[in-house]
């Protein structure tokens, strides 16, 4: 078995102003970290309206392709080429748990942008066009006839939309570590879900790597543990390093790998070691770059 990198060429064509965080370099700087391993190098799709309208209405798809060039928020942005970005992303995360779920990969992952966790169900924002990662769930269960999909979120910033697109859906758990107070001003202990799927696990600015490990192992892995689900799904976001400038974590690059290889065991556990990552944030380039290779090296020793 081995792991899929999945990514596409377009998603370098989705331009931001100067001087935004969001920017093309990051996905180069992953490629650069990326190119000596030993991977399945796969080109992602185009996603579908099918696969979009799983966690977002019609009106949500409308609003972004007939949105134009230009802000859609103060941080979000629109190029000429955004929405084929966008659908590419889409169609990264389908594919990687078509591949996974059909056992033609061990795990998967998708280094595509724009990122997705703070698209909420009819709202763009925060960088983010189109919830990847919950679309990914929802294929995975009304696709591949699962029952269970936990979602894992170690971005620094909550995840607000995909807590918005799971939050009725009790075959989904999603759990978020995350800083507050930080952008978008969601993910307090007292969210929980309509049906106690949800688990928030706020991180105080300045909080190191072992802190987080300390809350992964006594709030987060205990609670996918009991939900022993049948696929792990990861927004792998990297901006928690100790060098990344929209935040004030300090993590370094140990601390995602052995996330990911506690997560890894859980997957080992109950789902066959499937696993799907999706990048999500990460503004320092090196500290982007070095963590993603410590995450996607612990896939590709995991997958083996």
């Amino acid at each position: 078995m081995t792991t899929a990198l999945i990514t596409h060429p377009d998603c370098l064509n989705h331009i931001t102003p100067e001087g935004h965080p969001e920017r093309v370099a990051r996905l180069e700087a992953v490629a650069d970290a990326l190119q000596n391993f030993d991977l399945l190098r796969l080109t992602a799709p185009m996603g579908e309206d099918s696969h979009i309208l799983r966690a977002h209405p019609q009106a949500h798809i409308d609003r972004i392709a007939h949105a134009g060039i230009g802000a859609l928020d103060p941080d979000t942005f629109m190029s000429e080429d955004s929405l084929t970005a966008a659908y590419r992303g889409v169609g990264a995360v389908v594919k990687a748990v078509d591949m996974v779920l059909t056992g033609k990969v061990a795990n998967a992952f998708c280094a595509m942008r724009p990122p997705g966790h703070h698209a909420e169900r009819e709202t763009p924002m925060g960088f983010c066009l189109f919830g990847n990662v919950a679309i990914a769930a929802k294929h995975a269960l009304e696709v591949h006839g699962l029952s269970r999909v936990a979602i894992m979120d170690f971005d620094v910033h909550h995840g607000n939309g995909t807590q918005d697109l799971v939050w009725e859906d009790a075959r989904i758990l999603f759990a978020s570590t995350h800083q507050m107070p930080l952008y978008p001003g969601t993910g307090a202990a007292s969210e929980k879900g309509a049906h106690g799927n949800v688990l928030n696990c706020p991180l105080d600015p300045e909080t190191d790597g072992m802190a987080f490990r300390k809350v992964m192992e006594e709030q987060v892995l205990p609670t996918i543990d009991a939900f022993a689900p049948e696929l792990i799904l990861i927004s792998a976001g990297f901006d928690a390093h100790k060098n990344d400038p929209l935040a004030n974590l300090n993590w370094v690059e140990d601390d995602f790998a052995w996330a990911t290889h506690q997560l890894y065991d859980l997957a080992d556990k109950h789902c066959d070691g499937r696993v799907v990552s999706t990048l999500e944030g990460g503004y320092d380039l090196d500290g982007l770059a070095a963590s993603c290779a410590a995450h996607v090296n612990v896939l590709l020793e995991r997958g083996k």
